[in-house]
């Protein structure tokens, strides 16, 4: 804004008007121009002052309202730039939306595949048969029975005539009925399951894969080829077109064997089944024998079957059963057969002689090994006997006692109790074998009072401790005063406290009772120690259970808290019958427990001390080993020192170093 200022009048003239300079002049103005405009108000008089202060007022509201202009401008500036933030977050929220949807899309697609995958497996996953299972040995009953009636009555068929076209719309029926059987069957093998890392695999395709890559697959598909057919051509008199369905003879043999896996009568079954196959050879060599008969003429010679013509002969019956009497008589070599006559008929029965020879091998040496397996375990028992009848007999025992030792074994035997549990089922592992003593012996053991609430692992260690125990009518189980060194429950039988004079009877024990639980603890202050206190006699056979104090404190080390407890038992079982002395009870652990523990600490440190002796002395040893090798491989890869110079070697000369090149 200008500034008004008054110029100062000249010395040299007189009275002359105040002029007005602007000091704030814009660039560009003349002094001139400034006086010139500063002369006008002059002229004016006062209106020209009015002018300029309304002028400087101007100026103020111009400079105000740029100042509004400015601070307008400003805030829209920051209202658009407000505006921009809140698009670019409406931007943001609305792409991070997006995002979580996307997200939530994928994640659905994600569960959709995983319920399709989950049905594609479902799908492939189908209801197997275990082979180990009652199911699969039920159906290899049945399809045993179609195998069977092919394998007996196809040749039969074949070779009698009227048994083939007396029965014809039968025999097409049951035919009809085992060809279904045959293929159900081998349905049934595509969805047989097996195992696959201990796992039973229910793949569809992996099961059907597997059948067909096995030779029985070919089998089954040769016995399945509809040879029927052949009976347009060949007419209904040549059942023989059916003999492939005899390939399906496995599936019998697989029945046999799991039945004789599962039955509690091997070698019945055994007898049984070689009985069976005897008589399906000598049937077929009979029908054979028919056969060859009819191909060389009935009634020809006295070797073939005679002529069916005369009425004696001509019955099916009789048919079959000569042919089955010359078969037996062949296989078997009995003889006594009509000799042949004619060449073939040579042939023939020596054919029939050697199979014969054959199977008389067969039956006599499968025979003679199952009667040897059913009478094992009775002569490893009669072996037994004969040893102690032997040292007896040397040791010059008295008779009576030497019929109490046979009756005792004879007991057992009838009883079934000579066999040694351990030795049947040791070859079972820990577990399987824990899980019988359970069954077996669990019970038993539970009732006895001081193990009623231990630890089910410290009873099941203990139950494959207990051993069986048989004694005799009049035999002492134990005496007042022995030392107790195991205790017994009772199975079976009844026992008898008796006096001294083992006569008078107190109490009798029976199934279920158990004593000298007491004695194997060794309870401190207890007034009978570890003494038996009564005197126990067997009335009659008595079956026991015994767990020795060994087998008890070596299944306790394990189980230090039922250790604790057993004794706090004890203790109260004692205290209850006034035989626990509760000052020596009171006093601590005894002495010569301490001693014994001291004593057994002491033998571990040496033996420990021992140990490590050896130990360092063969660290030592190592250490200087490797000491020598080390230095040898420094020496080896040390290089080589060098010379002083003064014992450089001369330089070479011109001769010296022409040889040199020479050689």
């Amino acid at each position: 804004m200008a500034k008004v200022a008054p110029l100062i009048p000249h010395q040299a003239s007189g009275l002359n008007p105040p002029t007005i300079l602007l000091q704030d002049m814009e660039e560009g103005e003349e002094p001139g121009d400034i006086t010139e405009e500063v002369r006008r108000p002059q002229r004016a008089g006062p209106g020209a002052l009015f002018n300029v202060n309304n002028s400087n007022n101007n100026e103020e509201e111009e400079e105000e309202e740029k100042k509004r202009k400015k601070k307008e401008k400003k805030e829209k500036k920051e209202k658009r730039e407000k505006e921009k933030q809140e698009k670019k977050e409406r931007k943001e929220q609305k792409q991070k939306e997006k995002e979580e949807k996307e997200k939530e899309k994928q994640k659905e697609k994600e569960k959709l595949e995983k319920e399709k995958k989950a049905k594609e497996e479902a799908a492939k996953e189908i209801t197997v048969i275990d082979p180990a299972g009652n199911t699969y040995y039920h159906w290899l009953f049945i399809i045993t029975i179609p195998v069977m009636y092919n394998w007996t009555l196809i040749i039969a068929r074949a070779c009698f005539e009227e048994l083939q076209t007396d029965y014809l719309i039968m025999w097409f029926i049951v035919d009809f009925i085992c060809d279904i059987i045959y293929i159900m069957d081998m349905i049934f093998r595509t969805r047989t399951g097996y195992l696959e890392q201990g796992l039973l695999v229910k793949d569809e395709q992996k099961l059907r894969e597997r059948y067909m890559k096995t030779f029985q697959f070919k089998l089954d598909m040769v016995s399945m080829i509809p040879t029927d057919i052949l009976y347009l051509i060949l007419g209904t008199t040549y059942p023989e077109i059916r003999l492939n369905k005899l390939l399906r003879f496995n599936r019998m043999m697989e029945f046999f064997q799991r039945t004789e896996t599962r039955t509690n009568y091997p070698n019945a079954l055994r007898i049984s089944n070689l009985v069976m196959y005897i008589l399906i050879i000598i049937h077929w060599n009979a029908c054979l024998y028919y056969s060859f008969s009819k191909a060389i003429g009935f009634g020809s010679d006295r070797f073939v079957y005679p002529d069916p013509t005369d009425p004696e002969f001509g019955r099916l019956v009789r048919k079959y059963a000569y042919s089955m009497y010359w078969s037996t008589l062949t296989l078997t070599t009995i003889g006594e057969t009509p000799p042949p006559v004619e060449n073939s008929e040579y042939f023939f029965v020596v054919t029939d002689f050697l199979v014969g020879v054959l199977i008389f091998a067969t039956i006599v040496g499968n025979v003679g090994s199952m009667i040897t397996n059913m009478n094992a375990a009775r002569a490893d028992f009669q072996a037994r006997i004969d040893a102690i009848k032997q040292y007896m007999s040397f040791r010059k025992v008295t008779k009576d006692l030497e019929k109490r030792v046979i009756k005792w074994f004879d007991f057992l035997w009838t009883n079934k109790k000579a066999v040694d549990e351990r030795e049947v089922l040791k070859y079972l592992p820990d577990k399987l074998r824990a899980e019988i003593a359970i069954n077996v012996h669990l019970d038993t053991l539970k009732k006895v009072r001081i193990f009623a609430d231990c630890e089910a692992g410290l009873l099941v260690e203990l139950v494959l401790k207990l051993q069986p125990q048989v004694f005799s009518p009049g035999d002492y189980i134990c005496k007042k005063g022995d030392i107790g060194r195991e205790m017994y429950i009772i199975k079976e039988g009844k026992l008898a406290v008796v006096a001294d004079d083992g006569i008078t009877q107190f109490v009798v024990l029976s199934e279920g009772s158990y004593f000298g639980e007491i004695s194997i603890l060794a309870i401190k202050g207890s007034k009978a120690g570890n003494r038996r206190t009564a005197n126990i006699r067997s009335i009659g056979y008595s079956d026991l259970f015994c767990l020795s104090k060994d087998d008890l404190m070596e299944a306790l080390t394990e189980y230090p808290d039922a250790k604790a407890l057993l004794e706090e038992k004890g203790r109260q079982i004692l205290m209850k019958d006034g035989l626990l002395d509760l000052e020596v009870a009171a006093q601590g652990p005894d002495p010569k427990e301490i001693e014994e523990k001291v004593d057994r600490m002491t033998s571990n440190l040496d033996t420990l001390q021992t140990q490590y002796a050896r130990l360092l002395a063969e660290h030592e040893a190592t250490n200087s080993k490797l000491k020598h090798r080390v230095t040898r491989l420094e020496k080896k890869l040390a290089p080589p020192q060098e010379e002083a110079p003064g014992d450089a070697p001369p330089p070479p000369t011109p001769e010296h170093t022409k040889e040199e090149k020479k050689k």
